[in-house]
């Protein structure tokens, strides 16, 4: 099972996920959607779940947090890994995706996998567009970072 990690999107869905997202099985928005509509682009592409970031005032639908479960792995879903109120592997979570800080992470903390897939929507500080892509085989679970060029960035 392939699932496609994106944050930070900020009413931008680049061109290029589609096709970094092509054949995945879902769709995980880490928060700062900024656009309802956005999520129905990424709904045409696979099942997406999302989460309110602190720039999705008008997201009121979305949770601030979701718990997923996905080939037999439990997966939390927020936007700001500094919000997680409680310890992850006492609910027995494999993964923790978040977003917020723009910079990519994939560390393993114990049996946990902190997972942020990074910004997709518009570049700051110089830092390249990424997504994710998390890989579920059997009881693995493994994570991707990729990063991309859009044609907006010239």
């Amino acid at each position: 099972m392939r699932i496609g990690v994106i944050s930070d999107t900020h009413d931008q869905l680049p061109a290029e996920v589609a096709a970094l997202f092509a054949g995945v099985d879902a769709i995980l928005h880490a928060g700062d959607v900024c656009s309802a509509a956005l999520l129905g682009q990424l709904a045409a592409i696979a099942p997406t779940t999302a989460v309110r970031g602190n720039n999705d005032r008008d997201l009121t639908d979305l949770p601030e947090v979701a718990t997923v479960e996905l080939g037999g792995h439990r997966l939390w879903l927020i936007h700001d890994l500094g919000r997680l109120l409680a310890e992850p592997a006492s609910d027995g979570v494999a993964c923790v995706v978040s977003g917020h800080t723009h910079r990519p992470l994939n560390a393993r903390r114990g049996t946990i996998l902190y997972f942020n897939p990074g910004a997709a929507g518009p570049r700051r500080g110089g830092r390249p567009r990424t997504v994710g892509l998390l890989h579920l085989h059997g009881r693995t679970l493994t994570g991707e970072i990729v990063e991309f060029a859009a044609a907006a960035d010239g």
